[in-house]
């Protein structure tokens, strides 16, 4: 997937995911997504078959209401967070 495609499906699942929570707040996710997916893709280190790799960069995400940047992130690149993981959201 091209960092636009990854930068749109961020989008998207972020949209959707708010949406049907019936909170949260897509506006971080949406925004930001270019520029995450250009560090996540061309700057990190980091391998999604072994995450607690000791080497790793770390992705630290202070603003909780953009965390939908970071899930979108981890299920779109190989790590495992199922889709359906995303109907629990801001459901606790």
């Amino acid at each position: 997937m091209d960092n636009k495609d990854l930068a749109n499906a961020i989008r998207f699942l972020s949209i959707d995911a708010v949406q049907a929570a019936k909170s949260g707040h897509p506006g971080m996710p949406m925004g930001m997504a270019d520029i995450a997916v250009s560090l996540w893709k061309n700057n990190l280190k980091h391998n999604p078959s072994n995450p607690k790799w000791i080497n790793r960069d770390r992705f630290v995400l202070s603003n909780g209401h953009g965390s939908m940047l970071l899930y979108s992130l981890l299920h779109l690149t190989g790590y495992d967070l199922n889709i359906n993981e995303f109907k629990r959201f801001q459901k606790t």
